[in-house]
């Protein structure tokens, strides 16, 4: 972390605007405009997204928070460096703080692949195909 204040504070705001910005687009996702770009958007408004537009990046995104965090969890099973803490209630605290950032790589990775199963499910046949149906 930066020392200086004059550096630190747009650091933090920063990477705050950035991990926002990221975790907003996991909505795309599982929302109708992670399959078919916002009509409002200018050139792409309107037009099917293709899928691998959004699960070749949501897949890095996923296995890169999931490695960031993989050293914070080992740690926390003897694995490492881990950090000190003045009382176990400390300790404990920051692990529940910290708990839901190590989460985010592996349901990024769960949500890319129900956008993947989603648009690459065979079409779904509505009809009767003329055979006859035992009672």
């Amino acid at each position: 972390m930066p020392s200086s204040l004059w550096v630190s504070v747009p650091y933090v705001f920063g990477l705050s605007l950035i991990t926002e910005g990221l975790a907003l687009l996991s909505f795309g996702l599982v929302r109708g405009w992670g399959e078919v770009a916002p009509a409002w958007l200018p050139f792409i408004g309107g037009k099917r997204i293709a899928s691998s537009a959004a699960i070749i990046p949501a897949t890095l995104g996923g296995l890169g928070a999931t490695a960031f965090w993989a050293p914070v969890l080992l740690s926390w099973f003897g694995v490492g460096d881990a950090a000190r803490f003045s009382s176990a209630g400390w300790q404990t605290l920051a692990r529940i703080c910290i708990a839901p950032g190590m989460l985010w790589g592996p349901l990024v990775l769960v949500l890319t692949y129900a956008y993947y199963t989603r648009r690459h499910r065979p079409a779904q046949h509505h009809g009767h195909s003329g055979g006859s149906v035992a009672a």
